[in-house]
């Protein structure tokens, strides 16, 4: 099994629900704040210049299958991409042990 866990655009979270709602069956969201190599923006605010390093993102996370894993990365990346600096990251690793605590199922089967 493997974890995938996907920076994205916050626009692009609906786009990414849907490519992936075929595939798997449950995902967890979260609003994070990073920036990458541009080191965030700057805007503009009322005439003043604002500097905003921490620009907001989204954090997919699931766990899932290793046969699954290269068609949900490829999911992930058609619905992400915008092909502008800034679309995001996937992070894949490997995932010793999933336990469903309803039930105690382990393994693929708990996933």
């Amino acid at each position: 099994m493997k974890k995938i866990e996907a920076i994205i655009r916050p626009v692009k979270l609906e786009a990414v629900q849907s490519a992936l709602e075929t595939i798997v069956q449950g995902i967890t969201v979260t609003e994070v704040r990073g920036h990458g190599k541009q080191r965030g923006v700057s805007e503009t605010y009322r005439g003043a210049t604002l500097e905003v390093s921490l620009l907001s993102k989204i954090k997919v996370e699931l766990v899932v299958a290793d046969h699954l894993v290269d068609q949900v990365v490829e999911a992930i990346c058609a619905a992400a991409r915008t092909g502008q600096v800034g679309d995001g990251k996937i992070f894949v690793s490997p995932v010793e042990e999933v336990i469903r605590v309803r039930t105690g199922e382990r393994g693929e089967k708990a996933v």
